[in-house]
């Protein structure tokens, strides 16, 4: 049960939030894709890479895997273990997709081939994701 106090934080986190939100869209010059999806592109490799860490990791996380670690074993670790494959991803092809300017990996297929494959792979990707 929340008492008093707490209702006093929650209170004063989310004024916090409305204050940096309001303070943010006042301060911004112009609206475009790289605003949007990128920051304006003023975001430094840290600040990108917690983004990634955070929004990676969920109730999936804290629940899931550790249920699973106890049924399962230690084995279920080794999947996590190769996130390291991704930080060489993003160094490979980070640039790579950079001087493409894309967003997307469906835009990039658009570039680099028809219309016709952005909307095969988009449509790929939002049957798999109402199929599971």
């Amino acid at each position: 049960m929340l008492t008093g106090i707490d209702w006093i934080i929650i209170l004063f986190y989310f004024t916090i939030i409305a204050g940096i939100s309001w303070w943010a869209i006042k301060k911004k010059d112009k609206d475009s894709p790289d605003d949007y999806f990128l920051a304006g592109r003023h975001l430094g490799w840290f600040v990108v890479g917690a983004s990634i860490f955070a929004s990676n990791i969920g109730s999936e996380h804290l629940v899931g895997l550790a249920g699973s670690g106890a049924t399962d074993g230690v084995a279920l670790a080794h999947y996590e273990l190769h996130a390291w494959c991704l930080l060489v991803l993003g160094w490979v092809m980070g640039p790579f997709f950079m001087r493409s300017k894309v967003f997307t990996m469906p835009e990039f297929l658009e570039k680099r081939f028809t219309p016709q494959a952005r909307t095969v792979l988009s449509a790929h990707f939002t049957v798999c994701l109402y199929r599971y």
